[in-house]
């Protein structure tokens, strides 16, 4: 019985300490409800020799998420000994020891293969979807290149026999997804002779793969900082947003130097106050009669790495009227449980898509953008920092914003004593006017 008590007590401590870790944007995330990267084993044929031939295709629904350079990789154990005999349009990256099978000549024979796509026009680029170099679109954004597939033939399995991989492992490019086991559901059904014709799938095995910033970073990735038209003050990022400069935290440094390059792994970032790879800066320009005007900037201050494909998520109520952006592609997000509405913005190919590493002479690589915002006149205010964001996403990490006491906020003094001044001029009008009647 107190064995079980304490048990009891372990299990609590633990939950405890998990819900204290997990975030709202961890555990769900209301901006995305229904994102995750879903990897699916097609079984396509079995071989009268033994084993199977399989599709396996890696599809991101992620809306704002997507598989940056270099790209994903994935990894599983074999069940039963399989071998890969044969590989189209990805490889193995290590073939392991293949000698008790030198007369199959198989592909690989280790048996927790990791997988890594092809790159364009490489040898064996036969398959639809694959040979992207790794790269996978996020699902709002690119729909058409937001999956990748290769063919696999499996061996060293009697007939008609196929195992469920176990282990399913996802690295794309870096940690952070958690898969669950790959079991069976309903056959996909493919679509032949221009849709004419269904062929099913002899076996369909999916994996659920979600991921977790608590897991894939220590701390923030960017931040961002606040101006206005009506107010002298400037938000910065808050101060060590990312990490301190004169801390000795593992894997970051910083540089005034722009040619002085991190080794062994060591990321190399100009040196600021919140030592953040990126910082979003969010001004308001002008206030018009039915409209007001927004400048979108996007820093990069990391003196070794270029943001490819780069996306932007703005939580914000003024999204809810029309809104015209000039420099970047954007759509509206739907979301659960969110009153703003939600931007989503990206590069415009072969001119912004690229977020460039930080130059010489301690400048830095940006991106940025006018929005024009339609007003509503019925709830349109400037009051209390609502013209600023709520919340901001940076290639789907979630920005250290300030806190709200550091928003610039309107002279509300000010205009009380220009209004006091105004009201005792025409009272002074009023009283001259009265004597010269008398």
């Amino acid at each position: 019985m107190k064995q079980l008590q304490i048990s009891v007590r372990s299990f609590a401590l633990k939950l405890m300490i998990l819900m204290a870790f997990c975030t709202l944007s961890d555990c769900f995330d209301p901006l995305d409800p229904n994102g995750n990267i879903t990897v699916t084993f097609d079984v396509l044929d079995y071989p009268q020799n033994g084993g199977y031939v399989a599709r396996v295709t890696i599809r991101n629904f992620y809306q704002y998420r997507h598989v940056e350079k270099p790209g994903w990789q994935i990894g599983w154990g074999w069940a039963n000994q399989e071998i890969i005999l044969k590989m189209a349009g990805a490889y193995a990256t290590d073939s392991g020891d293949c000698k008790n099978f030198a007369a199959q000549k198989p592909h690989c024979c280790k048996q927790n293969p990791l997988i890594a796509d092809l790159w364009p026009g490489a040898e064996g680029a036969t398959v639809e979807g694959c040979c992207r170099s790794g790269v996978i679109s996020a699902w709002a954004i690119d729909p058409p290149l937001s999956f990748s597939a290769f063919e696999i033939t499996v061996g060293n399995l009697p007939a008609n026999t196929s195992h469920p991989p176990a282990n399913l492992t996802l690295f794309a490019p870096g940690p952070g997804y958690t898969c669950g086991p790959v079991q069976d559901t309903e056959p996909t059904v493919f679509l032949d002779y221009g849709g004419r014709r269904k062929i099913r799938a002899f076996r369909t095995m999916k994996s659920v793969c979600t991921y977790s910033s608590f897991l894939a970073n220590k701390a923030p990735v960017c931040c961002v900082s606040l101006s206005t038209f009506y107010s002298q003050q400037i938000t910065d990022c808050p101060k060590c947003s990312c990490g301190c400069r004169d801390s000795a935290s593992d894997g970051v440094s910083c540089s005034s130097q722009s040619s002085s390059l991190g080794g062994n792994g060591v990321e190399k970032l100009q040196c600021t106050d919140h030592m953040c790879p990126v910082r979003i800066h969010w001004h308001v320009k002008n206030n018009y009669m039915r409209y007001w005007r927004v400048k979108l900037t996007i820093s990069n201050y990391n003196l070794q790495r270029n943001y490819s494909d780069w996306n932007l998520v703005v939580q914000h109520p003024g999204f809810s009227k029309k809104a015209i952006t000039y420099s970047f592609n954007t759509t509206t997000l739907p979301t659960v449980g969110i009153e703003d509405e939600v931007a989503l913005f990206w590069g415009l190919p072969y001119y912004n898509s690229e977020l460039t590493e930080a130059g010489a002479g301690g400048g830095f690589g940006s991106v940025t953008t006018d929005i024009i915002l339609e007003k509503d006149l019925d709830e349109f205010t400037l009051m209390s920092g609502w013209a600023l964001p709520r919340r901001v996403y940076f290639g789907g990490e979630e920005c250290q914003m300030p806190l709200p006491d550091a928003f610039p906020m309107l002279p509300n003094g000010g205009f009380r004593i220009r209004h006091e001044r105004r009201y005792f001029f025409f009272l002074t009008l009023l009283m001259i006017w009265l004597e010269l009647r008398l």
